[in-house]
């Protein structure tokens, strides 16, 4: 048997060139103990933590392989929690920058994000319509709210009451009573689509965005369990009487049955407050204290809006009534007090519109402890702004204080290049060149261009070259950062540049149908007394078509030339003489590149294929389908016959021209890659894609043995499927407004796949503990048990600890889904261990949850098991003593923290007020000494 060809595995190492994607929302969080200086932004699958006055990156939360969806930080500043487009849900530290809780109950896109005011539950809406309310202490699913037909847009927790109100895209908002999980009241004064909502007032008013203008205003009355809203005061003492008593009940409940959603809020329009903009609100929100609100549709302006306070309103009112008493004077009249109120308009006041330098996508506000507003802006072309706003100021104008940009281009990079020494990356895009640092990933240079296309390092690294779409080529030297030379090459785009083997000189093609040859020479500047280099033109090639692709073979005989009648011309350079045309293709071939021995040419089309021609007789090879959509780039691995292909499928692929074999998909982009590049060594891949980032991949020493790879991309579909498949059903579950929080995935199954290993483990130690007996009863001595080496790993524990063990090993938030998908034959046994270990005392919590889910699931097989009676009798007795007495313990430690809290809060006033004595006595001491000069000096 003939050896196996080894490759070597490229893996991701960095992602670079990216500030902020613009797919979720940007939020302020505390870090250093500071507010409002660092911010948190989606970056693709990861989150970066911005420091706002230097622009630099602070912390980087990395996620794993699906894009960012929702960002929300924790009230306590400690915690960000981060939805992802897989439906999942990461809650990160901000101390230590890694994952603590990860919860899986979403089946789409997270949309929506908030936490409760004391951090202690996370609420989260998404795209599969669905809201879930999950518990963050105990790291666990609480229930699944139904209702809403469309996407969910804004989730919103009351303080004080324990409600939630959620909006959707179905143009609806939704009040749902959290005691009882389900929903009492439906508002459904849109139109359109409700974008997004705010509270503000204390919780006593209610704001909408929709797809309008308009801002729709509503006020909320929370009423008293069993109080009607509309009864008049004379009706409600009527009841008191003896004689009425049973007749103003039934009024009374019959008055409540007409509108049962109003006994416990009521929500009247008061009106609406235009917006400048006429297009639809994509972010509307306050600042955590509800003084100020903001909202931006698909354009670049910021409305700020002030919300006026109680005391404000009653001042206002007061110089309001002022005048109208005055007024009246005046026209000897009544004095009007019952007219006189506030409208909308004065109670929510425009502050200013913020102008940001492109379109914005996300915001957040803070009140500094200065009095300033501070107002970060995401912006659609990877740019984050801070705005600072004066509010003490006669009219408050905002400043823009810092803007981070450096970090990356404002379009899509559409080439890319390795310098020489595979230390410098060149990427170019619709405004700029940046050269970039392989080891740092530092942006080292930034200078000003016009729409790039094609890109390469003059010989020497010193200088590039860049191709631009109005047929430009620019020259540009690296040490100064400055433009030497721009020249029209050619009347259409130059969309391909190639350097010649000899690097005296290169190629260029363009959609003006030429393929023209340029030589490097050095010209004497008119400015220095040092000569310059330059590009002189030598020759021309004329074809029939517009040329997409040009590439010299390694011996510079022939030069091969992509055109858009779909095929492929090879010409010989010194003669440019026809010698072979390629046609297959069913659509124009982008790309293409030819093997460092010149045997082959690999080409890569929109019609989504690759093929691997040889140059000698022009013949095909093969004919490999590459990739889902256009394979939109294509280059050889250096000194061999690997090659990698980039799609608009947003994927990278390597593949071997000898073998026909596609060896290693390299996945990170989240959309299509339009371009790569590999270091002249061979070590390192650089892709640019639409979603503004660029990454590095780094060959490693690790082989790669393709049915190892084979197997796992196995793994991979397999794990997916089992994720896609039908939720299980739970026994006496009806399909109405709550569900079961978690879902089905591979995680759970496997849990439950563990806990049945260890069940059975437990079984057959038990067996052959009897059989052990057994034998030594007959034998009349002891002999010695052969002990499990699972169980002495754990060290020599019993079988029932193991138990024990691998079930508390289960995540807190995927328990109740292991336990749904574990078969009832295993359940008896768990049930006499849960018996036995709550007797002990052990995990008491955690065994009670598990078991009144397993009650819950399978009541009717349980209750109809006799096997079972005296288990479940036994249960009742233990759990009930072991509960009320791990309620004692904590009522008696809460007591005990609450007198240590007291005594604290004592100490610190006894310290406070003998600070204040000292203070005063000293400045007293200090006045009678000024005094004493003051004498001696007269």
């Amino acid at each position: 048997m003939g050896l196996t060809r080894q490759y070597l595995r490229y893996e991701p190492a960095a992602l670079f060139g990216l500030v902020a994607s613009a797919r979720a929302g940007v939020a302020f969080v505390a870090l250093r103990g500071e507010r409002g200086r660092y911010v948190a932004v989606p970056a693709c699958e990861h989150v970066f933590v911005w420091d706002t006055r230097k622009g630099e990156k602070v912390l980087i939360l990395k996620g794993l392989k699906q894009q960012v969806s929702c960002l929300c930080p924790s009230p306590d500043g400690l915690h960000l929690a981060v939805g992802y487009e897989d439906g999942a849900i990461r809650v990160f530290n901000l101390l230590s920058g890694e994952s603590t809780i990860t919860f899986n109950g979403h089946r789409a896109a997270v949309t929506a994000l908030q936490y409760d005011h004391l951090g202690g539950r996370l609420v989260s809406g998404s795209k599969d319509t669905e809201v879930i309310v999950w518990d963050v202490i105990n790291e666990s699913g609480l229930y699944r709210l139904k209702g809403h037909k469309d996407v969910i847009t804004q989730v919103l927790f009351l303080k004080e009451k324990n409600l939630l109100v959620t909006c959707s895209k179905d143009t609806l908002v939704k009040w749902w009573d959290l005691d009882t999980q389900h929903c009492f009241k439906t508002l459904v004064g849109h139109r359109a689509e409700v974008w997004g909502m705010a509270l503000l007032s204390k919780e006593k008013r209610l704001i909408t965005g929709s797809a309008d203008s308009e801002l729709r205003v509503w006020d909320l009355t929370y009423i008293q369990e069993g109080k009607d809203p509309d009864e008049p005061e004379s009706k409600k003492s009527k009841g008191s009487s003896p004689g009425t008593e049973e007749t103003t009940e039934e009024d009374e409940t019959l008055e409540l049955d007409e509108h049962p959603e109003e006994r416990i809020v009521k929500c009247s329009k008061v009106g609406s407050i235009m917006r400048e903009g006429r297009d639809r609100v994509l972010t509307l929100g306050t600042d955590r204290m509800g003084k100020f609100l903001a909202c931006h549709g698909t354009d670049a302006v910021l409305e700020v809006f002030s919300v006026l306070s109680e005391e404000e309103i009653q001042k206002k009112l007061e110089k309001k009534m002022k005048k109208a008493r005055k007024k009246a004077k005046q026209k000897s009249e009544e004095e009007p007090e019952r007219s006189v109120e506030l409208s909308l308009q004065e109670e929510i006041q425009r502050v200013t519109n913020v102008k940001a330098s492109s379109k914005i996508k996300s915001f957040d506000l803070i009140l500094s402890p200065k009095g300033e507003l501070k107002m970060v802006l995401l912006l659609q072309n990877n740019v984050i702004e801070l705005y600072n706003l004066d509010l003490s100021a006669q009219v408050p104008q905002a400043v823009r204080v810092s803007r981070i940009t450096i970090g990356g281009h404002r379009s899509d990079v559409r080439t890319l290049a390795f310098s020489s020494d595979n230390i410098a990356i060149l990427s170019a895009a619709a405004e700029s060149v940046k050269i970039w640092n392989r080891s740092t990933l530092q942006c080292i240079r930034t200078m000003e261009c016009e729409y790039a296309l094609c890109s390469l390092f003059v010989p020497g690294d010193r200088q590039v070259i860049i191709g631009t779409k109005t047929g430009k080529l620019q020259l540009y030297d690296l040490a100064s950062g400055s433009l030497i030379e721009t020249l029209d090459a050619h009347d259409g785009a130059v969309w391909s540049i190639c350097l010649s083997p000899d690097q005296h000189g290169f190629v260029t093609g363009g959609a003006d149908k030429c393929v023209k040859f340029w030589e490097f020479e050095l010209v004497k500047d008119e400015s220095s007394v040092q000569k310059r280099l330059s590009m002189k033109h030598v020759r021309i090639l004329q074809l029939d078509e517009d040329v997409l692709c040009v590439r010299y073979s390694p011996n510079q005989k022939l030069l091969a030339v992509s055109l858009l009648d779909c095929t492929v011309k090879v010409f010989y350079v010194d003669t440019l003489k026809f010698f072979l045309s390629l046609y297959g293709h069913k659509l124009p071939v982008l790309c293409m590149d030819i093997c460092y021995d010149g045997t082959l040419i690999a080409t890569g089309s929109a019609d989504r294929n690759v093929k691997i021609w040889g140059l000698d007789f022009g013949d095909c090879h093969r004919s490999l389908f590459a990739h889902d959509d256009s394979v939109m780039y294509l280059q050889f691995v250096p000194k061999s016959h690997l090659f990698f292909t980039a799609g608009k499928d947003n994927k990278i692929k390597q593949w071997d021209a000898d073998k026909f074999e596609h060896i290693q998909t390299l996945e990170g982009h989240h959309q299509e890659v339009w371009c790569l590049a590999l270091s002249p060594n061979g070590d390192y891949v650089v892709s640019a894609s639409h979603d503004k980032s660029l990454r590095l991949w780094e060959r490693t020493r690790e082989p790669l043995i393709l049915e190892e790879e084979r197997e796992m991309q196995r793994e991979a579909e397999y794990e997916e499927s089992v994720a896609k498949e039908e939720q299980p059903v739970v026994p006496g579950e009806r399909e109405g407004e709550t569900g079961l929080a978690g879902k089905k995935t591979i995680e759970t199954i496997k849990a439950a796949e563990r806990i049945m290993e260890a069940i059975e483990l437990y079984r057959e130690e038990m067996a052959k503990l009897k059989e052990h007996n057994a034998i030594c009863k007959a034998a009349g001595k002891e002999v010695p048990f052969p002990v499990n080496p699972i169980l002495r790993a754990y060290g020599n524990i019993t079988p029932s600890a193991y138990v024990l063990e691998v079930f508390k090993k289960v995540k807190s938030s995927e328990l109740e889904e292991s336990l749904l998908v574990l078969p009832f034959s295993y359940v008896p046994d768990l049930l006499r261990l849960f018996n036995e270990y709550i007797q002990l005392g052990s995990d008491v919590e955690l065994l009670c949850r598990a078991l009144l889910f397993l009650l819950k699931i399978h009541f009717g097989q349980i209750t109809s098991n006799q096997m079972l009676v005296t288990v479940i009798e036994n249960l009742k007795k233990t759990t009930i003593s072991r509960v009320s007495e791990a309620r004692d313990v904590l009522g008696f430690n809460m007591a005990g923290l609450q007198f240590l809290k007291r005594e604290i809060e004592a100490k610190d006033e006894v310290t406070f007020f003998a600070d204040a004595t000292e203070r005063f006595e000293e400045k007293k001491r200090k006045r009678k000494k000024k005094e004493k000069m003051v004498l001696a000096m007269l």
